[in-house]
Formats: C-alpha cells, sequence, structure tokens
C-alpha cells in the first residue's frame, strides 16, 4: 500500500471550524492544503473554500509594490503595526513567482517584518516558493480568503517580483500602493509608465532627517508626472504624499487615503462591479491554469513537446502550428 493511500483524506469540516475561530495554526494547515499539488487535496481545498465563501470579501485588500529599497517590507511593518495598535487584525501575503528566499517558511520574514511577525494579531504567509505566477496567483487569491474567513480585515499583498506580477497583485487587491523614494529628479527616470497608471496612491519614503526636503520635491514631480496619465477610475485621482516607515510619520494619513478610496469607490458602485469583476477573472484565471496543468501532463503532448519546441525555437516550425499540434494530442 502507498504511502498516499495510507494518509487520511483532510477533514474539511474540522478544518473550517478552526479557521472560523481564528486559529492560527489551522490556518497554516488549510493553506499548505491549498499549496499542494495533490489531486485529493486540491479536492478538499476547494470544498474548504466554498464552505467558508459566506465569510470572506469583507476584508480591506491593498497590493503594494516598490522598487527595491525602497522599503516595502519597513512599510509593511510599520503600516501593519499601526492597523494591529487600532484593533485590526492584518494578513501579509506575498506574490513572488521566482524566489526562493524562504522556501515557503516564514524565517525569512521574521527578519524582514520583525514586529508583525511577532504580532498576535498579525499573520504572515510567504509566496509558494518556485511556483508560475499563475500558480502562485492562485494560491494567494484562495489564501486571502482563507485569511478573510479567519476574522483578518485587512490583506496586504506585497509583490516582490516584478513586471507583470504587479499587475496581477493590483487584479487581485481593491486599492494599489506604489511606493518610491526621494530624489525625483533620478527617479523620475526610473517610473516604469504600466505600473504608475495602475497606481491609487503614490508614496514617496524615507521622508525623515536629511532626506525630508528631497521627499517634498519629490512629492511635486510625482504630482505633475501624474497629470498626463489617465486615471484608471473615474472617481479617483491617485494622491502623492510623503511618509517614513522608519518613524511611521504619514502612515495614519497613508491609511485614511486607503479608507477614502473604498468610501469613494463604495458610493459610486464602482467598488462592487470591480471585485464582481474580479471574482469572474480569478475563474477564468484558474481554468487556464488547469487546463495548461492537464496539457504539460498528458504522455502524448509531453513525449512530443521537446521536439516541438526545439523546431519552434529554431524558426522550422511556426508556433501556431505547434500549438495546432499539441491541441489535436489532447482532441481539443
Amino acid at each position: 500500500m502507498s504511502s498516499r493511500s495510507r494518509t487520511p483524506r483532510p477533514d474539511v469540516t474540522a478544518l473550517a471550524r478552526g479557521i472560523r475561530a481564528g486559529e492560527r495554526a489551522v490556518l497554516a494547515r488549510a493553506i499548505t492544503l491549498i499549496e499542494s499539488k495533490r489531486a485529493d487535496h486540491q479536492q478538499a481545498a476547494r470544498e474548504l473554500v466554498q464552505e467558508l465563501l459566506p465569510l470572506t470579501s469583507k476584508a480591506v485588500r491593498v497590493g503594494i509594490t516598490g522598487m527595491p529599497g525602497v522599503g516595502k517590507s519597513t512599510t509593511i511593518d510599520t503600516l501593519g503595526t499601526y492597523l494591529t495598535g487600532k484593533g485590526h487584525r492584518v494578513a501579509v501575503l506575498t506574490v513572488d513567482p521566482s524566489s526562493t528566499r524562504t522556501g515557503g517558511s516564514i524565517l525569512g520574514d521574521k527578519t524582514r517584518m520583525p514586529r508583525l511577525a511577532n504580532d498576535a494579531n498579525a499573520f504572515i504567509r510567504p509566496s509558494p516558493a518556485s511556483g508560475t505566477l499563475g500558480g502562485v496567483a492562485a494560491k494567494t487569491r484562495e489564501t486571502m480568503l482563507l485569511a478573510e474567513a479567519a476574522g483578518y480585515d485587512v490583506v496586504l499583498v506585497e509583490t516582490v517580483g516584478i513586471g507583470q506580477s504587479e499587475i496581477t497583485v493590483a487584479d487581485m487587491t481593491d486599492f494599489f500602493l506604489v511606493l518610491m523614494l526621494p530624489g525625483a529628479g533620478d527617479e523620475l527616470q526610473g517610473i516604469k509608465k504600466g505600473v504608475v497608471e495602475i497606481a491609487d496612491l503614490i508614496a514617496v519614503n524615507k521622508a525623515d532627517g536629511d532626506n525630508v526636503k528631497r521627499a517634498t520635491v519629490a512629492v511635486a514631480e510625482y504630482r505633475a508626472a501624474l497629470h498626463i496619465l489617465t486615471p484608471r477610475s473615474p472617481n479617483w485621482t491617485p494622491p502623492v504624499m510623503a511618509y517614513s516607515a522608519l518613524t511611521g510619520a504619514g502612515i495614519g494619513d497613508l491609511w485614511a487615503q486607503i479608507l477614502l478610496h473604498r468610501e469613494r469607490l463604495s458610493a459610486s458602485g464602482e467598488f462592487a462591479d470591480t471585485r464582481r469583476a474580479q471574482q469572474v477573472k480569478w475563474m477564468w484565471a484558474m481554468i487556464e491554469e488547469r487546463l495548461v496543468g492537464r496539457v504539460k501532463a498528458d504522455p502524448d503532448v509531453k513525449a512530443r513537446l521537446p521536439a516541438l519546441e526545439k523546431a519552434v525555437a529554431e524558426g522550422r516550425l511556426s508556433p501556431a502550428v505547434a500549438a495546432e499540434e499539441i491541441a489535436q494530442a489532447m482532441g481539443i
């Protein structure tokens, strides 16, 4: 008898009960279940999320990005600690498909976010290690729902990777916060237009000590830059502000902007519309992930893939013809 057949099926009812009670250890086990690639675990995870669905979608979901060195970790640590001090329960999730920083453990985050890592009202979960963006994003979405069901009313989703992961995080959150550094003259050259276009707030960090004047100049420069872009929402013009993750100055104002954004979009109906559209987009993302998984697992396709990929890479076969061969092999 295989070890798999001896392993009892996860008790979905017990997991749901523990999550409803806010038990962190049970939540961690449930997330591990969601991240598992075993078919029986995936089935149990789907049942668990479905059972807990009525308890989800009430949290404030904030995506956070920024260039290396901008102080994302310190910002999240300071903002999260500010929020738990106000009575909130905060979950921090990361989207980083390329990272082997933590290997799926929390140890790396204990050093990156020391206060939150030891806060009873905070829960930190790194990305599944070495995943594809689609796979990590799907797991992060499901993890977010479980965290909300466990009573976490603020979910901070950190994008550690670059490029497409920022768009992905913006698509799974209500508010997208882009962190910048002082020294606007230089930094403006490095702004990625696509990221700024999806920002709901640009926050200039390190506005402390000798940097205060530079941060003030940077805020003015970023405001000027935003004027030439069309906001993604007709009901919200992204503000630009300075703050200090180190001293905590401006953190309360930053949170106030997040709440004001939610209030304005809720009043117009845009908030509910966006959440509904996100749900449908998540469904299609998961369909795509499962279809790609089936294609890669199909023995006939696996046998043909190396030759097809080589032919496409060498220009002997067009990608369209190769895709058609794979589709025919799958009977689709």
